[in-house]
C-alpha cells in the first residue's frame, strides 16, 4: 500500500519477512504513528496478533505464516507453534488456514519462507480479484457505508472491502464512503479512514449509532463490510455491530454485501450458530486510550464478533465473483478434470 507520513510517500505490506524478524505495520499507533514491530520469535508474533499490532482475518493468517516460517528458520518444533498460533484469536478463519498450509508446506520439504511469500502473494493476488468483481456494486455518487476496517491493514495489501473501492476510484469514478467508528477499538475512525485518506476518497466518519439514521433517510445506496469467518450456508461473522447493519439495511431496502476470500469460509461449519466468538477483555469498553470512561465497580461484556444470518446477506464478493450466500457450496467443488488429449478453450 502507499502511505504518506510526514510528507515521506513509503510503499509498504502489512507483513513481511526480513533479516529473520516478523515485521509488520503496528495498527495500534496509527493513524497518528506509522511504527513496525519487529516479531524476533514465534511467541512475539503470537502477541502481535492477540494484541492487535495486527488484526482483519487475511493479515492475521499472512502473519501465523510468516511466524512459522521464522520458526522453521529458528529450528522450532513446528506443531508447538501452530499450537500456540491456534490459541491467539478463535473467529477468524484464514489464522487456520495459513497454519494448516504451512505445516503441509513442511510436510513436503518446501522451503518455508517461500511457502508464506506464496501465501502472502496469493492473499494479495485474491483480494485484487475481489476488487474486480466487486468495483461493478460501485457506481457514480453511491453512497457506501462501512463497518470495521478491511483494507489493506487487513489483509497483506489491497484489502478486501477496500478492493472494490480502490477498482471504482481506479476506472475514475466518484463516490462517498460513511465511516462507523467501530467501537470499542475504533478501527473505521482511525484505520479505515486513514486508507480512505491515502487513496483520495470523499469520506465521512459517524458513530456507530448513526448507522440506521442515515440508513432510514435513503442516504446510503450500498453496505459494504468484511468477514472473518463464514459457514457453509453463508452466515457471517464480522466485527460486532455488523448484525444490526444488515437488519436495519434489509428494513430499507439497501443492498448489504460482504467482501472475502473464499480462505475465509469455513466449509466443515454448516451454519454460523458453530462460529466460536472471541470475547475480549471488558478494559477495552471501560477504557478509552488508557483513560476510564465509565464507572470502575461497573462490569462490561466485549464480545468481539457477532454473526449475520445469510438471509439479510445480498451478496458475498469472492475472488471468483459475486455469489448468494445459498450458492457458496459451489465454491467448494474441485474443478472437473478435462479429457485426455482435450485443449482448454481460449476466449
Amino acid at each position: 500500500m502507499h502511505v504518506t507520513l510526514d510528507g515521506t510517500v513509503r510503499e509498504l505490506r502489512t507483513v513481511w519477512l526480513e533479516d529473520g524478524m516478523v515485521k509488520l505495520i503496528d495498527q495500534r499507533y496509527l493513524p497518528f504513528d506509522l511504527r513496525i514491530y519487529e516479531a524476533k520469535n514465534a511467541e512475539d508474533v503470537a502477541v502481535a496478533i492477540e494484541d492487535m499490532v495486527v488484526r482483519g482475518a487475511p493479515a492475521i493468517g499472512a502473519t501465523a505464516a510468516y511466524g512459522m516460517a521464522q520458526a522453521g528458520l529458528q529450528g522450532l518444533d513446528l506443531k508447538a507453534v501452530g499450537d500456540r498460533f491456534r490459541k491467539t484469536r478463535p473467529t477468524g478463519q484464514d489464522l487456520f488456514v495459513a497454519i494448516d498450509y504451512m505445516t503441509k508446506a513442511s510436510a513436503n520439504g518446501t522451503d518455508l519462507v517461500a511457502a508464506a511469500d506464496r501465501y502472502a502473494q496469493e492473499d494479495i493476488d485474491r483480494c485484487r480479484n475481489i476488487g474486480k468483481r466487486g468495483a461493478k456494486l460501485i457506481r457514480n455518487g453511491t453512497r457506501i457505508l462501512t463497518h470495521c476496517n478491511a483494507g489493506a491493514l487487513a489483509a497483506v495489501d489491497y484489502g478486501t472491502v477496500m478492493a472494490p473501492m480502490r477498482a471504482a476510484k481506479e476506472q475514475g469514478r466518484r463516490f462517498f464512503v460513511y465511516v462507523d467508528e467501530t467501537r470499542p477499538r475504533l478501527q473505521g475512525a482511525r484505520l479505515t479512514s486513514w486508507e480512505l485518506l491515502q487513496e483520495g476518497i470523499d469520506h465521512a466518519i459517524i458513530t456507530d449509532g448513526a448507522a440506521g439514521h442515515f440508513l432510514g433517510r435513503g442516504e446510503v445506496d450500498l453496505v459494504l463490510v468484511g468477514a472473518d469467518r463464514i459457514a457453509a450456508n453463508g452466515d457471517t461473522a464480522n466485527k460486532i455491530g455488523t448484525y444490526g447493519k444488515a437488519v436495519v439495511a434489509r428494513e430499507n431496502d439497501v443492498p448489504f454485501y460482504v467482501a472475502a476470500p473464499t480462505s475465509t469460509i469455513d466449509f466443515t461449519l454448516a451454519t454460523g450458530a458453530k462460529i466460536p466468538i472471541e470475547e475480549r477483555s471488558p478494559q477495552e469498553v471501560l477504557h478509552l486510550d488508557g483513560q476510564p470512561i465509565a464507572p470502575k465497580e461497573s462490569p462490561a461484556r466485549n464480545p468481539a464478533f457477532d454473526v449475520t444470518p445469510a438471509k439479510y446477506i445480498t451478496g458475498i464478493i469472492t475472488e471468483f465473483g459475486i455469489r448468494k450466500p445459498s450458492q457458496l457450496g459451489l465454491l467448494n467443488k474441485p474443478a472437473a478434470p478435462r479429457k485426455k488429449g482435450t485443449a482448454k478453450k481460449s476466449r
